[in-house]
């Protein structure tokens, strides 16, 4: 039965195919941010003093729909990093997710931190256009690629100088993309078919992900609680999207959730 992201990954590879045509590879590494020095999202998020939060800039989602359209990526995205955030995620995806390059060549504009450039990479043309916009990071989701292609297409961002961010929903993803190339691995806690949310799914896989790898917590994060319990677990990054974005103001949001979280630490 194809699920949500299968149709997803057939409409990217579409669109892959006319952005080719229109920016060709050598258009896009004319870019002023092509090279640019990566800011290192392993190194924020292994860093003691600061909170391990990846706030995200999303406006809409295939499970949620609209979330926010009216929130200004510059204002926003500022606002995360004032509010203590480790790094920032910017959805790329037009159709499902309502973003766009633009989006985060101006979260780049106006940040020094690591910014993951979140979309559906399926070539290697897509990893050098991450690079061309100003991401540091990649997503390479493991539903979508086998293990022989998402191991080609990390080690093309590692040439490039880009980390790399692997996302997994269960225990046979990430058995199968264990690679030398990959320096965080996400588990993603929303499940695929039924888009239900359990941070079980963080928890139970913790366990099997390898200490060398930076360990990310994605979906469904709705309290700084959670992030206390999630730290126990190993866990050293956790990616928040719609928690913030579902406010009129996502900046704001994310300060009171990190003032808490703070709070809760001490």
């Amino acid at each position: 039965m194809a699920t949500i992201l299968d149709e997803i990954i057939a409409h990217k590879e579409k669109e892959v195919a006319d952005m080719m045509s229109l920016f060709p590879e050598k258009l896009l590494e004319k870019s002023t941010f092509f090279d640019t020095p990566v800011v290192s999202m392993k190194k924020y998020l292994t860093d003691p003093e600061r909170t391990g939060i990846i706030a995200e800039f999303k406006r809409k989602s295939p499970s949620k729909g609209v979330i926010n359209d009216s929130a200004k990526v510059e204002r926003t995205t500022i606002g995360y990093m004032q509010a203590g955030a480790s790094a920032l995620s910017v959805l790329t995806d037009t159709d499902y997710f309502g973003g766009s390059n633009a989006d985060l060549m101006t979260a780049r504009k106006f940040n020094f931190c690591p910014i993951l450039r979140k979309d559906f990479i399926v070539t290697k043309y897509q990893i050098k256009e991450a690079k061309s916009i100003g991401a540091d990071v990649i997503l390479l989701i493991a539903a979508a690629l086998t293990p022989d292609r998402l191991q080609e297409l990390a080690a093309y961002a590692k040439e490039l100088g880009l980390e790399v961010l692997m996302e997994v929903h269960d225990e046979d993803e990430l058995k199968f993309n264990l690679h030398d190339e990959v320096d965080m691995i996400g588990v993603n806690n929303r499940n695929l078919k039924t888009f239900e949310v359990s941070l079980d799914t963080s928890k139970r896989l913790a366990e099997l992900i390898p200490d060398k790898y930076v360990k990310v917590a994605e979906s469904g994060l709705k309290g700084p609680d959670e992030i206390v319990e999630l730290k126990k677990h190993g866990f050293q990054g956790f990616l928040i999207g719609e928690t913030f974005m579902a406010n009129g103001r996502p900046d704001r949001a994310a300060d009171r959730f990190i003032q808490r979280l703070r709070d809760l630490e001490k």
